[in-house]
């Protein structure tokens, strides 16, 4: 459907379904022309590709990846909007609509069935309130996916991509660059949204790396560290992950002295290769 970034257009479509906004979901619409084809370009959304695309809001996202992948799965949370999107999508013989939460989606299962022999990519416009839970678990269930391409709060972005080392990395950060590659497509307006939000928004793409860090040797022990090191910002490294690991502060500071380490360093101004030999080192003299 055409002119689905039109204000006028798409208060005709909500006002037929008799739909409102629902805040609880998070539901701001894109209404900016130029913002999703550059999300579906940048996106993979290509020949060769299937999309998942992870809320679909009246469709205007949908509509520029089915132009250009050979399918799109749309998983879309509002049972409101689906009737919506019937009318707004039903030109495209190659989109499903799934009406799901995503959080409870077997992911593997549906891209087994739905895009057999097909590169696989997911593209989303996510509510604020649940980001990094829906990107965490796109990232940890080690989907065969080749890149998450995702709308989120410009804050959001600037920590999910800051650089290891640096003062705007968090245990978020350190997650992503252990499973991803990721970097800032670019920002996004609050007014290229209805309604629109209090905050700027950017589209961040990662593209899912074909072996974790090898310097990682206990995974699950590795992220209890790093969550432990990160819950308490600015507090030192022994301070934090003593605190909240419920460890002996002495025994906090022998693994830093183990693993090489300053007795002072914070979370922050450590790289991916340090905290892995932290965590190893804490595991080796800890009861956890």
């Amino acid at each position: 459907m055409e002119n689905l970034s039109n204000i006028g257009v798409i208060k005709d479509i909500l006002a037929r379904h008799n739909f409102t906004f629902s805040k609880a979901l998070g539901q701001n619409f894109l209404v900016n022309p130029s913002v999703c084809p550059r999300i579906a370009e940048m996106g993979n959304a290509k020949a060769g590709f299937g999309i998942i695309e992870i809320g679909t809001g009246i469709g205007v996202l949908t509509n520029e990846l089915a132009r250009r992948a050979d399918k799109v799965v749309a998983v879309e949370i509002d049972e409101r909007l689906i009737p919506v999107l019937e009318e707004t999508l039903g030109e495209y013989d190659n989109v499903k609509i799934i009406n799901a939460d995503v959080m409870k989606l077997d992911l593997h299962k549906l891209i087994r069935e739905e895009f057999n022999g097909l590169d696989v990519a997911v593209c989303a416009n996510l509510p604020y309130y649940i980001t990094s839970p829906i990107l965490m678990r796109l990232l940890e269930d080690r989907l065969p996916i080749r890149s998450v391409t995702v709308m989120v709060q410009k804050e959001a972005g600037t920590r999910l991509c800051a650089r290891m080392g640096t003062r705007d990395m968090g245990a978020v950060t350190v997650a992503v660059n252990y499973f991803s590659e990721p970097r800032i497509l670019f920002n996004v307006s609050r007014g290229s949204f209805m309604p629109a939000p209090n905050v700027d928004s950017c589209v961040v793409r990662f593209d899912i790396k074909d072996e974790t860090p090898q310097c990682v040797k206990n995974e699950k022990f590795f992220f209890k560290t790093v969550r432990g090191a990160f819950s308490q910002r600015r507090k030192t490294l022994a301070n934090s992950v003593s605190s909240a690991m419920n460890i002996e502060k002495s025994v906090v500071m022998q693994a830093i002295e183990k693993a090489g380490l300053a007795s002072g360093v914070r979370p922050e101004q450590l790289s991916m290769e340090q905290l892995a030999g932290f965590s190893e080192a804490l595991l080796s003299l800890s009861d956890n």
